[in-house]
Parts: C-alpha cells; structure tokens; sequence
C-alpha cells in the first residue's frame, strides 16, 4: 500500500497547507523526500482552490481570483537528482477524491481570463460534470457521455535561478509589446494570492515577487494540458536543482485537445499514484531540452469521428500566412456551428469541444498560404442515433429548455 506524502482537505483553504505552491521558484522548500525506486501518493486540489463550486450559477466564474492558480501539490524531492539528470514520473493511478465526485467547465469572461473562443464567447459560463465511475455527464449539456481520461494537466520541476530570470524577462518583453491588451499577452509575477509553499517572512516575500505564475507549459514542463497523461503514461523531466523538485495539479477528468474553453477541461480535486526514477546526466545523453512524454496505453475506445476542417483565414475573411491558431479556431467554430444544427446551443457545442476526447490534429503546415488543422469529433458519445450528415438533413435532438449558466459582466 502507497503511502499518501500529500494529502489535502477540501473545507480548508490551500494557503494553510505548507505542501501546496502557486508560484514556480527554485527557492520553495522541498519538505517531502523520496527514494528512485519509491512508489507514493499525492492529492490535489482543484486548480483553483475551491473558488469554484458545485451549482447553478456562474458567478463564481466570473468573480474567479485568476492571481490565485494554479494550487500545485508539491515539491517533491528525490534523493539524489542533481541538475542535467532526468526525472523519469510514471503515473501508476490516477483519480478523483472520494468526497468529490464532480468537476467543473468553464468560460472566463473576456475581461478576467477569456479564452480560445473568448470574441465569440465573451462572458463567464459554468457546466457541471458529474463523475459516475470512469464516466462523465452533465445536468447542463443533455444527449452526452463520454468516458473519462483522467490526467494531470500541470506537472514539472522547479526551475534553477538562471531559468527562472529567462522565463520572466522574455514573458515581460512580450507583455510589454501591448501592454493594456485584454486578456494580457502574459500573467506576469504577481504577489496577490501567492502561495510559497513552507517559506516565511522576507525570504517568502522575496520569492513571490519575483516567481513565476503556473499559468503556461515552458521548459520545466507545466501546464501542458496533454489529455493522453493518465494511467500507464512515463514522463521524462530535465532537472533544475537538487532534488528535482517535482509538482502537480490542475487535474482533469476529461478534456478535448486544446483545452480550447480555458478552464477548459473537466477540473476536479483528485489524486495520483506515482513512481519515480533517475536516468543520470540524461538530458546531455538524449539531448533533452523540453520534458518527453510516453502516453498512457489506456484511453477512450472510440472508433467513430467526424473530423472538421479549418485554414488559416479568419472570421473575418482575412488571409493569413500558415497560422495554425487561426486554422484550429476555424475548425472548432465550424464544429460548434455543425452542433448547433442538432439542437445545441453554442455554449453547450463549445463545451463539448473543451470537456470531451476530441482530438486535435495539424494536418498541413508547408501549403502556403494555409495551414489545415482539424478536430476530429466522436460521434458516440452522444445518447442520439444520428449525428451525420444525411440526405434528409440534421434532426433537432434537443428543445433549447436547458442552456449553461451565464454570469453577466458587471
């Protein structure tokens, strides 16, 4: 039996839990050590600590304190990992918290957060997902159910100082290219709401002005949000600081390539089952320079798609250069126009891109002046007999009666 290194309590705030951070900094305590070898377990938060509840309205969406994420479990040394080694993370479990058997989707307002779709789709909306076993279905999108892919959406290691400053000084530059844009080009360090694990007074003060926010993937890893991490998948980390320094979060019950929605998968509290090693002096051996993924050999079997098409010219009929952005953003409103033909309102064919398997796929980069990028959709995870196009045209499966909350902008 696995111990449990880390574990979290749901009723009480993640800023009491000196094994929580929401910041990337190599000067955060490592208070939990394993062995190479070692098999363990960890609990998690929501990504957002709990802002986000179990109910109807969406408010709490649109009120989110973004400052606050990600409430990362870690870090998590071990003994023995020394910089230019890789970490090599085998997921053995994964799962939801037994107190907890629920998740959240979610659509930031544009003016706190925003999104993938955030022009089409500007105020807060909120979904919730209720987990039966290994499925999932929601009170607020009908006619679905999908089998879930649970993973981990950030994970990494602490970056070393040298890093650290690289992160912060190309993400300000950027920032400072548009500075009043919303949302922001980057999510810049930011004391609100930082959380330094076990560090105190001036020294924590010190690190939270200048640690990095959790919120993209870089170099350590992160918030890649790679659905196909789940069971049976092995991560091959670079190492930064002695120890590693290993964290994890924003656990996802299920989520389409992308994560389009921004709070964009199924987000729930859970916990993993891990098993760490070391390949020394890895990253000069394999010439590493990004972590490598292996995915998990278990996922959703289904066979069925229909893929859409999109290229790289916008909404507005503008011609854009091999933007493979601008093409994925052309499939994806062509799916939720297509959805709409059955019924669905926008919001809900939008959640289903950002919660279910779909994939995502860049089909051509090099056919100027166009990129292709498809989604591919399965069509068995709707409760409908017929979701394909047919001579006698599209069937209205739904009557518009439920719809997902809205919380206006104030």
């Amino acid at each position: 039996m696995a111990d449990t290194l880390i574990a979290v309590d749901l009723n009480e705030s993640p800023h009491t839990n000196e094994n929580i951070h929401n910041r990337w900094h190599p000067d955060i305590p490592i208070n939990v050590w394993v062995e190479p070898g070692d098999d363990f377990k960890i609990e998690t938060y929501d990504w957002t600590g709990g802002q986000i509840k179990n109910n109807d309205d969406a408010s709490d969406v649109r009120d989110v304190e973004l400052e606050q994420v990600h409430y990362l479990s870690g870090p998590i040394g071990v003994k023995g990992a020394e910089p230019g080694d890789l970490l090599v993370v085998e997921i053995l479990d994964i799962g939801a918290k037994d107190d907890s058997l629920w998740g959240f989707n979610g659509f930031f307002s544009k003016q706190n957060g925003g999104g993938f779709l955030t022009e089409h789709f500007p105020e807060a909306q909120k979904s919730i997902w209720d987990i039966e076993g290994m499925f999932t279905k929601s009170r607020h999108v009908p006619g679905v159910k999908y089998a879930g892919l649970i993973h981990p959406g950030l994970i990494g290691c602490l970056p070393d100082r040298k890093m650290l400053e690289m992160w912060n000084s190309r993400e300000t530059a950027l920032f400072n290219t548009d500075p009043d844009r919303t949302p922001p080009l980057a999510a810049l360090p930011n004391t609100q709401s930082a959380h330094m694990g076990a560090m105190k007074g001036e020294a924590r003060e010190a690190a939270a002005a200048e640690g990095a926010r959790t919120v993209p993937p870089r170099e350590h890893g992160g918030n890649c949000d790679i659905k196909d991490l789940s069971r049976g998948s092995k991560i091959y980390f670079p190492v930064y600081v002695d120890g590693a320094g290993l964290s994890m979060g924003d656990l996802h019950f299920s989520q389409g390539d992308g994560e389009i929605t921004f709070c964009g998968a199924i987000e729930m509290a859970g916990w993993l089952h891990l098993k760490v090693s070391l390949i020394k002096e890895g990253v000069s051996k394999y010439g590493v320079k990004n972590p490598i993924f292996k995915p998990s050999p278990i996922t959703p079997k289904y066979d069925d798609y229909l893929i859409f098409e999109g290229i790289s010219v916008d909404e507005q009929g503008e011609q854009h250069y091999l933007d493979v952005h601008i093409a994925y953003r052309q499939a994806c409103l062509n799916a939720i126009e297509y959805l709409k033909k059955f019924g669905y309102t926008g919001a809900q064919a939008y959640a289903i891109l950002g919660t279910a398997p779909v994939q995502g796929h860049i089909s051509g980069v090099v056919d100027i002046p166009n990129a292709c990028a498809t989604l591919w959709l399965p069509t068995d995870i709707f409760e409908f007999d017929n979701m394909m196009p047919g001579p006698d045209g599209p069937t209205k499966f739904l009557d518009g009666s439920v719809d997902i909350p809205l919380a206006p902008d104030l």
